[in-house]
């Protein structure tokens, strides 16, 4: 099971306004004024203007092609842009002691341009070298994440990096390009160069959350509704919905099998009838079919404190053979009254393994790991953007017609 957020925007690819020298140059100012407390030396996440400052100032964020557009910042994450080919692999691999480009010699079965769009079919898997390269410096690391609709696709994406030993996981002061693993598992996709499949976080110095941080959290702003702090332990349990009680008895969706192909840049054009199928909530526990993929929805609402960012921590295999983590980042200020999304709640996208498996109302599918934010940010999610998901129930895709409420 997968636990998704929502940090996209309507942008399609190659379109967007261009971060500016002089937004940039002002950023700095506000970032520097900040002292030790909001500003460049304090450790956590970076919110949009520190991200801009790395792009602009210190040229941490590079696009040595495209030039980085405004609408790439989302409050604490950048999207990725994908370039302009993609090589179909026999595998998936980590580089380890190689560059990518040397795995790629040795594992690329073809090599196909996507300027101006391509299909990556279902079942394959593609490398994908992304437009941004990075050049950080001392104390900066990065983690890479799908992007909310990528995941309600069913769109397995991970970060590489040359010599990298784990997915989705930029080291320290790392120098040099960013990779793309695409493998399409429910819906074959439409892509081209500029397509936003994944995002990415960076990270100022080492501030681990901690179970007492997150319980001051809980007290302070009930972060994950009905949650206890006697129940926080690496992290907020968050539990899954199969009853519909506020949405008639509707629990979610059922992908359908051998559905058409999805183009991903484009905003609420596919009708939801040719894709999916309604889930109902069933008499007692809903048992998920391993060769199934279901869209599913939080029991609690979800906020995040516009002085916090979160991501679904990983699964344990003890409570279940499904997985929590897929698009899991949190942007601040998802679900809170202060960008107007009370009531949000956390989309799910399910997949048993191996057998079929029972989950039951209320059972716990995974936990939210809230990190403070380096410093104050200057946008919220939800607050004067286009923010696709905010105010959230069961939500699939952007890229579907929303329906009509009765």
């Amino acid at each position: 099971m997968h636990l998704t957020s929502s940090n996209d925007s309507d942008a399609p690819a190659g379109q967007g306004k261009h971060v500016t020298e002089s937004t940039a140059a002002q950023a700095s100012i506000d970032v520097l004024e900040g002292g030790s407390e909001n500003g460049v030396f304090a450790t956590g996440i970076l919110p949009a203007h520190e991200l801009e400052y790395l792009v602009r100032v210190t040229k941490e964020i590079l696009a040595p092609d495209t030039p980085i557009s405004d609408d790439q910042l989302q409050p604490a994450s950048l999207d990725l842009r994908l370039g302009a080919v993609a090589y179909r692999v026999r595998a998936s691999f980590l580089p380890g002691k190689n560059t990518v480009r040397e795995k790629l010699d040795e594992y690329a079965m073809h090599k196909m341009d996507i300027t101006n769009g391509a299909v990556l079919e279902r079942g394959c898997v593609y490398i994908v070298p992304l437009l941004e390269h990075l050049a950080l410096k001392y104390r900066m690391s990065a983690r890479g994440n799908p992007k909310s609709s990528t995941g309600r696709l069913d769109i397995f994406t991970r970060l590489i990096t040359d010599y990298g030993t784990e997915f989705d996981s930029v080291r320290e002061q790392y120098k040099g390009p960013l990779y793309a693993e695409v493998s399409p598992r429910t819906f074959s996709v439409l892509v081209r160069k500029g397509s936003r499949l994944s995002q990415l976080r960076i990270r100022r110095g080492n501030r681990p959350a901690t179970d007492e941080s997150m319980r001051r959290l809980l007290l302070e702003h009930q972060i994950v509704d009905s949650a206890n702090t006697e129940n926080v332990q690496a992290g907020v349990p968050v539990t899954v919905d199969v009853l519909g009680e506020k949405t008639g008895g509707l629990i979610g969706y059922r992908a359908k099998s051998h559905a058409g192909l999805i183009d991903i840049d484009r905003v609420r054009h596919y009708e939801i009838g040719d894709f999916w199928e309604p889930v109902y909530a069933p008499r007692g526990g809903l048992v998920l079919d391993p060769a199934d993929f279901y869209i599913l929805a939080s029991r609690e609402a979800v906020r995040v404190p516009p002085t916090h960012a979160a991501e679904m921590i990983a699964y344990d295999t003890l409570v279940g053979e499904f997985r929590v983590h897929y698009a899991g980042f949190f942007d601040p200020g998802f679900g809170h009254a202060a960008a107007s999304g009370e009531g949000s709640r956390a989309v799910l996208e399910v997949r048993s393994y191996e057998v079929p498996f029972v989950i039951e109302h209320g059972q716990t599918v995974g936990r939210l790991a809230y990190e403070p934010l380096a410093s104050v940010p200057n946008r919220l999610y939800g607050a004067g953007m286009k923010s696709n998901y905010q105010g959230q129930g069961i939500a699939l895709s952007k890229h579907f017609i929303l329906p009509i409420p009765r």
